[in-house]
């Protein structure tokens, strides 16, 4: 079905913004407090980086800090968060051709960002010839439709183009159907006053019947369509929870990992699996899950799964979505938070995925924090690293990883075996005859074997396996150590 949206390019499912666009990017720094008079003579000056070389954007050092955080605050600040949504555009294929910074106290209820600054983006659009106005915030229904009508090109916020690079990374059924879910309830409420055809606010002759008539028949169309959807969904629910049901059978337990978008999540999965998941510096290249099977220093198996990337206010909708996706993690044993050590806002990054697994209700659950990508750090990097206090007991151990050169995977597994308490490793002396070759396969198998000794037609073990698989060799066992 397609539904159109005006200018703003909501054409169906997907912006699908060709690669060959042109962006003009919009950072907004709500400050907590009002900024100073330099701020804001700085702050209303078009910070543009364009390629005709007609604007300058200043340097960091220019620009005004945000207002103080407290200990407690883990927000970006402006310069920080939009150099993330310049990463998040550069995912979603468009070319970056200026880029503007306001800083208000507080957000204009029309535009966001007041009616002067919309004149001067309007003309710093213009020059550059920007197909796209981005806005790093979420738009409001009113705001969105005012810019729209203000700005040339179309007006795209954080939202819309977090929902287009999830549409655009979408491979399986599933996740398709979780993106059109999202994209379907974000679109709802804005089809008013989307264009003057459709408007609702507007007066007069002539602009209220036929108007009324494609707005109500759009959202009844869109409403069927997201009922339909969840009810897909539903039968993955169904699905996945037959599958799981399948695995408990025989018992596996899952280790999920989690953590920022492009924190290295599938790198570090291919290293531990050996399987070939796609790795990609752009964010949210991963959005179906995967899962496979590895062994464990103790010789027990276990499930990793791969999941979906979070981000800095990941849209509700695409977390209601992607709950049937989502639930590997709240299913799993243990929770592997992997984190960018190289990032210069890794504290903010963790925040908000504990944000996200508070909200799934895993928060509790035992997490490893996963320290990846030390291959990137200088030696005093490492030591300044390797020197800070363990994490607080209620979020885990930290173990230091590189994804891309294998340093610290075997540490990280002996963690993961540590961390595991559904199926206890325990020590036990067993006495097996040696014409019980099964027996003896399945210790080789599943437990580690300390010391072996022969006498007579007996092999005298000492191990140490999985509670589970100690329990079924009851009848060879001497006693436990």
């Amino acid at each position: 079905m397609e539904v159109e949206q005006g200018r703003n390019g909501l054409n169906g499912l997907s912006t699908g913004f060709p690669r060959s666009e042109r962006a003009l990017l919009v950072g907004v720094d709500l400050a907590v407090r009002p900024p100073s008079k330099r701020a804001g003579q700085v702050g209303a000056r078009a910070a543009v980086r364009a390629n005709d070389g007609d604007f300058d954007l200043p340097h960091a050092s220019e620009l005004p800090r945000q207002a103080e955080r407290t200990p407690q605050s883990t927000a970006l600040d402006a310069e920080e968060s939009l150099a993330e949504f310049r990463e998040l555009v550069s995912s979603a294929g468009a070319e970056i051709v200026g880029e503007v910074l306001q800083r208000r106290s507080r957000p204009d209820p029309a535009t966001l960002i007041g009616a002067g600054k919309v004149e001067e983006i309007a003309g710093v659009a213009a020059s550059t010839n920007a197909d796209l106005v981005l806005f790093d915030h979420d738009l409001s229904p009113t705001q969105l439709r005012n810019l729209d009508e203000a700005l040339p090109g179309r007006v795209l916020d954080r939202t819309q183009l977090i929902l287009d690079i999830f549409a655009r990374h979408a491979r399986t059924r599933e996740g398709q159907l979780q993106v059109e879910l999202a994209q379907l309830e974000y679109m709802l409420p804005r089809l008013t006053g989307r264009g003057k055809a459709m408007s609702q606010l507007g007066g007069g002759i002539g602009t209220r019947g036929p108007g009324e008539t494609q707005l109500e028949t759009d959202r009844r169309r869109i409403q069927r369509r997201i009922d339909q959807l969840k009810l897909d969904l539903d039968a993955v629910r169904r699905v996945r929870r037959q599958q799981r049901q399948r695995r408990e059978a025989v018992p596996v337990p899952t280790v999920a990992l989690v953590g920022y978008t492009n924190a290295g999540k599938s790198t570090l999965f291919n290293r531990l699996t050996g399987g070939h998941v796609l790795e990609s510096s752009r964010m949210f290249a991963t959005l179906d899950p995967k899962l496979r099977a590895i062994e464990l220093p103790s010789r027990r198996k276990v499930l990793i799964s791969d999941t979906v990337g979070f981000i800095r206010n990941l849209p509700h909708t695409l977390v209601t979505s992607f709950r049937a996706t989502l639930e590997e993690v709240e299913q799993a044993e243990v929770l592997l938070h992997v984190r960018d050590a190289a990032s210069t806002y890794g504290e903010e990054q963790k925040a908000q995925v504990e944000n996200v697994l508070a909200e799934l209700g895993a928060l509790v659950k035992p997490r490893i924090e996963v320290l990846n990508k030390i291959d990137l750090l200088d030696v005093h990097q490492r030591e300044g690293l390797a020197s800070r206090p363990q994490a607080h007991a209620s979020s885990g151990r930290e173990v230091t990883v590189s994804a891309h050169t294998g340093e610290g995977a075997a540490a990280l597994l002996a963690a993961i075996d540590e961390a595991l308490i559904s199926d206890p490793l325990i020590d036990a002396d067993l006495r097996v005859p040696q014409h019980e070759g099964g027996v003896l396969a399945a210790i080789e198998g599943g437990m580690v074997v300390h010391n072996r000794a022969y006498e007579g037609n007996l092999v005298h073990l000492s191990v140490t396996g999985p509670a589970s698989l100690v329990g079924r060799l009851r009848t060879y066992r001497l006693r436990d150590r």
